[in-house]
């Protein structure tokens, strides 16, 4: 037998009112439909459930069992609907996103501090990934990519302007070895290679001349699933890196890195924030990617 949650409704309004007068209010229905479906749901259990008299309304035995069962119940149904009215509309709750290693450490590393200090009661479960997360498989509210090509039923709000790329690598490798004049070159030196934990498969080092992008096929004794570890090794004198610019920028001011054939690296697209349109008033969501987008 399926429940009969619509009737259940009416049987509850009518104890907690006291008559059907009241559950009728309450409900937003005529005295006339709540007496109705009173009797199909008697009907339908096949016993009386509530005693009517001229002047008061009291309930069988059969109606203090289901009463018993049905009222905590729609308390419970009552407080989940309102619950789930209010997730998203407040600054507060859980949050959680997936990015890469360099989506933290160029946007929102910077920012986290001051977020977490405007809104102390957004909960912000950060997953670290360079694939492009599978939002509602994961159960996750949002993530970050490089640029906006993502699918139609997603939005994307850019965070950042376009990086520049980069080729660089210790004062103490280039003495050793030289300096590139051109990105040929570094078909003749060390190269610490990326690999992609997602999809497993090498980075591609891209270079620009004039209107046309190309790649050169490096090579090198060296491969790593981080970026860290790629800067790091590059700072310990292994040999090149092909990565963002800003990224090491601190690396750069310190001098422990020197940025090389700067005439023929491009830029990526900017950095975007992505997640499924259902999910566009989803207070938590909206306050952290506005504040990351603030200058």
């Amino acid at each position: 037998m399926r429940l009969p949650f619509a009737t259940l409704e009416i049987f509850d309004a009518i104890v907690r009112e006291g008559s059907f007068k009241g559950a009728a209010t309450r409900l937003g229905l005529q005295p006339s439909t709540v007496s109705h479906q009173l009797k199909a749901l008697e009907e339908q259990m096949g016993t009386a459930l509530i005693i009517r008299t001229t002047r008061s309304l009291s309930l069988t035995e059969a109606g203090r069992a289901l009463m018993r069962g049905v009222g905590p119940a729609f308390e419970q149904v009552s407080y989940a609907v309102e619950s789930a009215r209010s997730v998203g509309h407040e600054a507060r709750g859980t949050l959680k996103v997936a990015m890469p290693e360099f989506v933290f450490k160029l946007c929102v590393g910077p920012k986290l501090q001051s977020f977490r200090e405007a809104y102390p009661e957004i909960e912000l479960e950060m997953s670290f990934t360079d694939a492009f997360s599978d939002i509602l498989e994961e159960e996750l509210h949002a993530g970050f990519r490089l640029g906006d090509r993502i699918a139609e039923d997603m939005v994307a709000i850019r965070l950042t302007p376009p990086l520049k790329l980069a080729v660089m690598a210790s004062p103490n490798y280039l003495e050793r070895r030289g300096v590139p004049d051109h990105p040929s070159d570094l078909l003749e030196h060390n190269c610490i290679r990326y690999r992609f934990q997602s999809s497993r498969q090498i980075s591609t080092w891209y270079f620009t001349e004039g209107d046309k992008d190309y790649s050169v096929a490096v090579n090198g004794p060296l491969i790593v699933n981080t970026l860290p570890a790629s800067v790091n090794l590059a700072m310990q004198h292994h040999g090149f890196i092909w990565t963002f610019r800003d990224y090491c920028e601190e690396e750069v001011q310190r001098g422990d890195l020197i940025s090389v054939l700067e005439d023929h690296l491009g830029q990526t697209p900017g950095i975007y924030i992505y997640f499924p349109r259902e999910y566009r008033k989803l207070m938590p969501l909206r306050l952290f990617f506005e504040h990351l987008s603030e200058p």
